[in-house]
C-alpha cells in the first residue's frame, strides 16, 4: 500500500518546510511535490508532521519498594502513542544475584504482545560482579549498548567510585554508552536520616534531604571519572542550575559527557511536595523538582544546544494505594511520576512561549536522542529510507490537560490543569495509523524490539 501525507508543514532539526511524504512497505519513500497518488491520503492541513518522538528514558512494569508500577507495557506505549511518541528505550532491570541475560529474557517476556509502539532497552545494572561485566562487554553485540549505574539510593542500588571507573573503562572498549544517576548517596541517606530521627516524614522532606548540591557533586565526580578513563557518559535528569554548571564545565574541557533533562524539572518546583493533604507525594521523584531559577536555566541550557535530550521518565505509581504507603515516612514513597503522554506537548510550550525554536523541538524531542543512542537514521528524522513513524500535530489547537482524557494506566497527571497549545492528532507507526483523532486505534503487540548501533558508531 502507498499512503501519501500530503499538505503538512515538516518539521526538522534542520528547518521546516512544505512538502508531501509517500510511504510504502512502512517507510518513507518519497518527499516532494505533486507525487503520484497512493492507496490512501492523510490531509495534514495547517497541521505541523514531525519525526515520531524518542523518549530515551522510560520504566515500564518497573519494581518499586514491593510493588510494581502502575503502567505495564500495554497501558504505557499506548499513552506514549497517544503522545506522539512512537519508540521509547526502557530500563531493563537486573536483578541481585541474577544475570543481565536474565534481566533481558524478563523484559521481553513483559513487553511481548503488549507494546503499541517500538522499544529498545537500557540495562539498568544493580549488582556489578566479575560475571556481569563480562556480560557488559557483549551488551552492543546484543543492540544494547547503553547501561545504567546508580551514585545514589544508599542500601540499594548505589555503586562505589572503583565500580563506576570499571564500568567506563569496559563501555570505552565495547562500543557502550554508561548512563548516571549522579547524587552523593551517602550525604542524601545522612540527611534522610536527621530529618526521620526529628519525626519530619512529610514529602516535602524528600526534596529538602536532596538539595541541589548533593546532585552537582555527584555530577562533576562522574564527569572527572569519565575523562579519567577517556569514555563518554551520559548523565540521567539533570535537575538544576548547579548540576548544569558542572556539565558546562565537563564540555568546555573536551570531556565526553552528554546530559539530559526531564519534563517534570521544566515545569514542576519543589514547593509542589507540600501541597496539602498529601498531594505532595505525587511530585516525589528523584532528583527532586527544584526552583523557578533552575527552570529558566534549563530552558536556557536547551536554547544553546547544552542539553542533548528531554526525556519523560515516566515511572508511574498511583496516588492511591502505593504513593500513600509512605504517609508515616517519606523514604516509603514511591520514586517517580507520570509524563510519557505529556512530554512531546509540554516541551511544545516551549516553543508557543518562544524558549525554544521548532528546529530545537524536533531534534530534542526526536532526532538527538534517535543519534546519541543508535537508533538514527531508521529514527528520529523525516526522511526517505527512514521508518514511517510520522506525528501529525496540530498547533493551533488549544486544551487543558486532564487526567479523564489521557490514557496511561496511572490515577493522576503531574500536569492537571495546564492549559497548553498543540495536540497529535494521528500518529503513525512504520507507516500504518496507530492513532487518529488523538485516540488509538491500533493493536497491543504491534511495536517490535529495535537494536541499537553500538555508541559513536558512524551515521
Amino acid at each position: 500500500m502507498r499512503t501519501i501525507i500530503s499538505g503538512g508543514l515538516i518539521g526538522s532539526s534542520g528547518g521546516a518546510y512544505r512538502a508531501d511524504v509517500a510511504i510504502e512497505d512502512g517507510k518513507i519513500h518519497q518527499i516532494g511535490c505533486d507525487l503520484a497518488p497512493g492507496d490512501h491520503t492523510i490531509a495534514a492541513g495547517e497541521c505541523i508532521l514531525l519525526p515520531g518522538g524518542v523518549d530515551v528514558h522510560t520504566h515500564l512494569d518497573a519494581p518499586s519498594l514491593g510493588m510494581v508500577s502502575a503502567d505495564d507495557f500495554r497501558s504505557g506505549t499506548i499513552a506514549a502513542a497517544c503522545g506522539g511518541t512512537t519508540t521509547i528505550i526502557d530500563f531493563c532491570q537486573q536483578e541481585h544475584g541474577k544475570s543481565l541475560a536474565a534481566g533481558i529474557e524478563k523484559w521481553d517476556n513483559k513487553a511481548s504482545g503488549k507494546a503499541a509502539i517500538d522499544y529498545g532497552y537500557h540495562m539498568m545494572v544493580v549488582d556489578l560482579t566479575d560475571s556481569v561485566f563480562e556480560e557488559l562487554a557483549r551488551l552492543p553485540q546484543q543492540g544494547i549498548p547503553s547501561f545504567k549505574l546508580f551514585m545514589a539510593f544508599k542500601g540499594g542500588a548505589m555503586i562505589d567510585d572503583l565500580t563506576l571507573v570499571r564500568a567506563l573503562d569496559q563501555a570505552k572498549r565495547s562500543g557502550g554508552l554508561v548512563m548516571v544517576h549522579a547524587e552523593n548517596g551517602d550525604a542524601a541517606h545522612l540527611l534522610q536520616q536527621r530529618f526521620l530521627e526529628r519525626g519530619l516524614r512529610q514529602p516535602i522532606h524528600h526534596a529538602l534531604s536532596r538539595p541541589a548540591r548533593i546532585e552537582a557533586e555527584a555530577t562533576a565526580r562522574a564527569i572527572a571519572l569519565a575523562e579519567v578513563v577517556g569514555a563518554p557518559i551520559y548523565i540521567v535528569h539533570v535537575s538544576c542550575k548547579e548540576a548544569l554548571e558542572e556539565v558546562v564545565r565537563g564540555k568546555m574541557r573536551g570531556a565526553p559527557v552528554i546530559a539530559e533533562t526531564c519534563t517534570q524539572y521544566l515545569y514542576l518546583v519543589q514547593e509542589d511536595l507540600d501541597r496539602p493533604d498529601f498531594e505532595g507525594a505525587k511530585f516525589v521523584f528523584t532528583p527532586p523538582p527544584r526552583t523557578i531559577e533552575d527552570q529558566a536555566n534549563l530552558w536556557r541550557a536547551l536554547a544553546n544546544n547544552l542539553l542533548e535530550t528531554v526525556s519523560s521518565d515516566h515511572s508511574s505509581t498511583n496516588f492511591r494505594g502505593q504513593k500513600d504507603n509512605g504517609r508515616e515516612d517519606f523514604t516509603l514513597i514511591p520514586n517517580g511520576l507520570p509524563g510519557i503522554e505529556e512530554r512531546l506537548t509540554m516541551l511544545y510550550q516551549g516553543v508557543v512561549q518562544g524558549k525554544i525554536t521548532l528546529d530545537q523541538f524536533v531534534d530534542l524531542s526526536a532526532t538527538r536522542p534517535a543519534r546519541t543512542f543508535g537508533l538514527y537514521p531508521r529514527k528520529g528524522a523525516i526522511a526517505v529510507g527512514a521508518d514511517a513513524d510520522l506525528v501529525v500535530f496540530d498547533p493551533d489547537v488549544k486544551w487543558t490537560i486532564k487526567q479523564e482524557r489521557l490514557h496511561h494506566g496511572v490515577d493522576y497527571s503531574a500536569y492537571e490543569g495546564q492549559e497548553v497549545r498543540g495536540r497529535v492528532r494521528d500518529v503513525l507507526l512504520r507507516g500504518k495509523v496507530i492513532v487518529e483523532g488523538g485516540q488509538y486505534v491500533g493493536k497491543p503487540g504491534e511495536g517490535e524490539f529495535v537494536q541499537r548501533a553500538a555508541y559513536g558508531t558512524p551515521q
